[in-house]
């Protein structure tokens, strides 16, 4: 009776165990996907280590499988499995554990989760539920890891989170391999740190040396700014970012872009290679260049390879400085939120109303003061030429006030007649007014205009040389117009010049008809010389001045000009030119003439110059 109990028993259990295993045999003696299971030697087979509650033998026919409970382990090639319950294969090497899943790799490497399938001929682990992958630096979690041990790559297909010393990353897909610590990351990728966030499309991060590799639009945000590029790489640990691909980042005040950049986010140094754009926002300038490096702590920028600065000089009118040079910097004052810029060898500058070429220059945007260096020329309206050793010019309302011209003063006025007024002197100092020109137009065929100035400078009541001609203040084709439209327009012209040391002056004398007297030639150790309608109106002379009247028959060329005259107006920078856009011509040579006076040369009439009181 005993014995037919016992077989009665052991054919129901045997029954059962088919049954409720059937639907488990196909994972558990099947390999993974693309991998062909291959027979393993005695050594590469999982062990099972004694300490469960209990196992339980499966009828399979041809195949080894038994089911495990409480307290399983397994080993294979120095790795451990634990879980509450689990399916072994012995045949095919396979295993299917359930419940506090963990493989632990040696000492770097733990694997958590709810439910394995363990191929050990190939020794992949496929681990499903609330998965944890935890190394020495890092913990990966996601709902589904495939891990391969042989290769050492981790392999999540869903989106997983990793979590080190300094970083949080996710992302939407991601693979980890073990053995060179490196992740490369998918689709919405964003990796948080204390220095900033970066997102990307796609993302290649070590997490031991803590750098991120990008290839795909990236954007990186931190209190500082924001910075975006294509490709490139950051380091997370010393927040600096190299980057190509035309790469952008923008502060609160400046926005700089190049073909590739590199940025330190703690010294905030930055260096831009490739048509770079640096826009200073608070001041409506743009730099750009091939070569740029911006030390934002200093607040120093150098710019190499066809820079140009461009400043916005008149919000109303539009009105822009361009300044071209071999190299430029620009110096920021923090404190009081004004800057420098210092061109260094073949300056160019052009303004609607002040074109100059030099050798270098200094624009301080806190007092409007321009300062030209070695050899410079400065023309403004198409009508004035200045040069000196040295030379300085301070604009008012973004118009050029005054120049001061040190050693070797040269300047040359062109009058409406096309004549050429000289003044030289060791220095000068060249005062500028603003006129504006209203044009009124009442009918297609009908036109007036009138001029009125405003001085920058006052001038004197008294005169000692009157050289006026008569102002035409209205010009009138018709009569009462039908309609009317007035346009106002701002010119600078001269005012007024002072010469001190050394005066030399050629201007040419008119009646009170605008007809010529003759070429006044005066020499004398200061001079005082006012301007009317671009033409000698009134001088003074102090000390001993030496004058004479050339008739305008007995003009010729040698009188005309002032020893080291030069009309250099085609040397005069274009638009193009300080764009780079067109070559600046050569600079003309200097033609030393000697001045021949003539027997039939006049003195000055008293009556034109007289000796200064003051």
């Amino acid at each position: 009776m005993i014995r037919l109990l016992t077989r009665f028993l052991a054919a129901f259990v045997l029954v059962g165990s088919l049954l409720v295993s059937a639907d488990l045999l196909a994972q558990v003696g099947a390999p993974p996907s693309g991998r062909p299971s291959t027979p393993g030697s005695a050594a590469d087979k999982v062990e099972l280590l004694p300490g469960s509650d209990s196992l339980v033998g499966m009828n399979v026919p041809g195949q080894v499988v038994r089911k495990i409970y409480n307290n399983v382990r397994f080993r294979q090639k120095g790795v451990l499995m634990y879980c509450d319950l689990a399916i072994q294969n012995a045949t095919t090497n396979v295993i299917e554990a359930y419940g506090n899943v963990q493989i632990i790799q040696g000492d770097t490497i733990t694997v958590r989760g709810d439910t394995l399938f363990y191929y050990g001929n190939t020794r992949q682990a496929n681990v499903r539920g609330r998965v944890s992958l935890r190394d020495r630096k890092m913990t990966l979690t996601t709902a589904q890891l495939d891990y391969d041990m042989l290769s050492g790559i981790a392999h999540y297909p869903t989106p997983g989170r990793i979590v080190d010393k300094e970083n949080v990353l996710t992302s939407r897909e991601g693979y980890y391999d073990t053995r060179t610590k490196l992740f490369t990351f998918r689709q919405n990728v964003r990796l948080v740190n204390t220095k900033g966030t970066l997102t990307a499309d796609s993302l290649l991060y070590n997490s031991i040396t803590r750098i991120a590799t990008f290839q795909g639009p990236t954007r990186i945000t931190n209190k500082d700014g924001v910075l975006t590029a294509v490709a490139g790489q950051y380091n997370t640990t010393s927040g600096i970012s190299n980057f190509q691909r035309r790469a952008t980042v923008e502060t609160p005040k400046y926005r700089l872009t190049g073909d590739s950049l590199y940025y330190d986010n703690v010294s905030e140094l930055g260096i831009a290679k490739g048509n770079v754009i640096m826009i200073a926002k608070d001041r409506q300038a743009v730099i750009t260049g091939d070569h740029v490096r911006y030390n934002g702590k200093a607040g120093i920028s150098r710019v190499t390879g066809h820079p140009v600065a461009k400043s916005l000089a008149n919000e109303a009118s539009k009105d822009t400085l361009y300044l071209r040079a071999d190299t430029l910097f620009s110096f920021d004052n923090k404190l009081t939120n004004t800057r420098r810029l210092l061109g260094q060898k073949n300056v160019l500058l052009y303004k609607s109303d002040l074109q100059s070429k030099c050798d270098s220059l200094i624009y301080d945007t806190a007092d409007s003061t321009i300062y030209f260096f070695k050899k410079p020329i400065v023309w403004s309206q198409n009508k004035y030429q200045m040069e000196a050793d040295s030379m300085r010019a301070v604009l008012k309302n973004n118009r050029i006030q005054t120049m001061y011209l040190k050693a070797k003063s040269f300047v040359i006025s062109l009058d409406t007649l096309k004549n050429y007024n000289q003044i030289k002197g060791r220095t000068i100092t060249a005062y500028f007014a603003t006129k504006i020109a209203s044009t009124t137009l009442n009918a297609p065929t009908e036109q007036s205009t009138r001029v009125s100035s405003k001085a920058n400078s006052p001038r004197s009541a008294s005169a000692v040389a009157t050289n006026t001609p008569p102002k035409r203040v209205l010009t009138s084709k018709s009569s009462s117009p039908a309609s009317t439209t007035v346009l106002n327009q701002e010119q600078t012209v001269l005012d007024r010049v002072l010469v001190d040391g050394n005066g030399q002056s050629i201007y040419y004398a008119v009646d009170d008809k605008n007809k010529l007297i003759g070429l006044n030639h005066v020499e004398s150790s200061r001079m005082n010389i006012e301007f009317e309608d671009n033409k000698v109106g009134r001088i003074r002379f102090y000390g001993h001045p030496d004058s004479q009247l050339i008739p305008p028959k007995e003009l010729t060329p040698d009188v005309q000009q002032l020893d080291g005259f030069r009309w250099r107006e085609a040397e005069k920078p274009t638009k193009n030119q300080v764009l780079w856009l067109e070559v600046p011509p050569a600079e003309q040579p200097v033609i030393r003439k000697t001045l021949k006076n003539k027997s039939t040369i006049k003195p000055l009439a008293q009556k034109l110059v007289r000796k200064g009181n003051n």
